[in-house]
């Protein structure tokens, strides 16, 4: 640490404010599909990370489920030395680039700052772009050699966020890695469900590159369960890591739902994203592009939706949630830039039907008016119908985003691995499964949930695997 840095007072630390990030224009950024936030400079890095009170005991550390050095990094980027930073970050983390933009800090590191209990939090989050980002295009960052080979092989199946976190700590061990991804292209809901303007998918594939250089061999098009069984890969790796996430989509189940016009998420961000429908007619991917567009739910998937129609050319598009802004699951920012754009927000709305015309395409989506009760297990207010408050909502084009739920080719074509009613695998907190030598970990055993859970679980199961792939042990996993 410097001098100047070193030299700084509590009471010094706390006066510099939290620094903001530069944002393109709303007016501009809904007519193109670049990346919204646009990135610190060096002096903005430096400033904000100066704020730091470097604690003895770092709680961020603690609420942070890929386990990384944050005043370590923070502190080398305080002092200018933005490739120590980088390495630091690399150490506990396959994609540190990817968390910097997408991971919930506010709920994760940041809300344990201690600066935060008093001021507002040191913007972690946003370092963490900055010194990745730094490495990645400096194209300095150096790949560190992998331990002796252990004569071990696994096979990760997924390269989503947890299977490319379980990837990449493994071959660093000095284990044989192969890592399997159904879809022609690797990255899981990094490339197929976030879109450009708030990950570009070029730094998912530096990411990506790494991991490669590191070892891991990637093999895409593969799909478990049908090019070959679980059963099948234990035949020729000593252990597997189901990373196949939960890509199936969930429904509403009400009248009218097979209409054309009506999306699920999952398809809808899938053609836009990975079949890169946004660069029409550059790609010819087919997929409606509504003028009154209608996104149902209130989650991130719902947030980046909607954002993606107006990209397409939407007149109008609109949330249809059934609780209220405060109840609202998605990230503030991505609240916020949202409603920057001009997302109208219709809150304490239910769709009970959707309506068609004679050619059976979309034309409304007729409500319930809803009301708050009590909190429910979830721990938000439970919406309750008002009795004869319908009324329709005209469109020409839904997406409905509630949630995902687990595909079941995997599980279904594997012996001796159990399922919860929903058909997620059971695991325990390691990520192992009731099948010997067969790991499971991010949503396909959670649910749906964030980039940085998933990363967390693919951490705590390369350490299992690895102690499995040592000693050989296999415990009695408790269904």
């Amino acid at each position: 640490m410097n001098d100047c840095t070193k030299n700084l007072t509590i009471a010094e630390r706390c006066a510099i404010p939290r620094h903001s990030m530069p944002h393109q224009d709303p007016a501009e950024r809904v007519r193109n599909f670049n990346e919204v936030a646009l990135g610190w400079d060096r002096e903005t890095a430096v400033a904000e990370a100066r704020r730091c009170l470097v604690c003895k005991n770092p709680q961020c550390v603690t609420n942070c489920p890929a386990e990384i050095d944050i005043p370590g990094f923070v502190q080398k980027i305080a002092v200018g030395q933005f490739l120590e930073a980088a390495r630091i970050l690399r150490a506990s983390s396959a994609l540190p680039a990817v968390c910097g933009r997408v991971c919930p800090q506010e709920t994760q590191c940041e809300l344990t700052c201690v600066m935060g209990k008093k001021y507002q939090p040191v913007a972690i989050g946003r370092l963490e772009r900055f010194a990745s980002d730094y490495a990645l295009f400096a194209e300095e960052l150096q790949i560190p050699d992998p331990a002796p080979p252990t004569g071990k092989k696994v096979a990760v199946v997924g390269a989503g966020p947890a299977g490319i976190t379980v990837a990449g700590d493994l071959v660093k061990l000095g284990h044989d890695v192969t890592l399997y991804e159904a879809l022609h292209e690797p990255g899981g809901v990094l490339v197929y469900g976030i879109p450009e303007f708030r990950l570009p998918k070029k730094i998912v594939r530096l990411e990506l590159d790494i991991i490669k250089k590191l070892g891991v061999r990637l093999v895409s098009n593969f799909v478990v369960g049908r090019t070959a069984t679980v059963d099948e890969l234990l035949e020729d790796f000593d252990a597997v890591f189901l990373g196949n996430g939960a890509g199936a989509p969930s429904f509403l189940n009400i009248p009218g739902e097979n209409l054309n016009g009506v999306y699920s998420a999952s398809e809808y961000l899938t053609r836009c994203n990975l079949m890169k429908a946004y660069t029409f007619p550059g790609n010819s991917t087919p997929v409606a592009q509504g003028r009154k567009v209608a996104v149902l739910g209130g989650g991130n998937v719902a947030m980046d939706a909607v954002r993606m129609s107006l990209r397409l050319g939407a007149d109008e598009a609109s949330i249809l949630y059934r609780r209220s802004r405060k109840e609202l699951p998605a990230r503030i920012e991505e609240i916020e830039n949202a409603e920057e754009e001009g997302v109208k927000f219709n809150y304490l709305v239910n769709p009970v039907r959707f309506v068609g015309n004679e050619n059976k395409w979309v034309t409304g989506v007729e409500c319930l008016r809803m009301e708050l009760g009590e909190p429910d297990t979830s721990g938000r207010r439970r919406p309750i119908p008002v009795k004869g408050s319908e009324f329709i909502v005209d469109v020409d084009m839904v997406v409905v985003a509630i949630g995902q739920s687990a595909n079941p080719i995997v599980a279904s074509t594997a012996t001796g691995i159990e399922t919860t009613e929903r058909g997620y695998f059971i695991a325990d907190d390691d990520g192992r499964t009731t099948k010997p030598g067969v790991f499971a970990g991010g949503d396909i055993v959670t649910g749906a949930a964030t980039v940085i859970l998933a990363i967390g679980a693919g951490k705590k199961a390369a350490r299992a695997i690895h102690d499995y792939l040592e000693k050989g042990v296999w415990p009695e996993i408790s269904t």
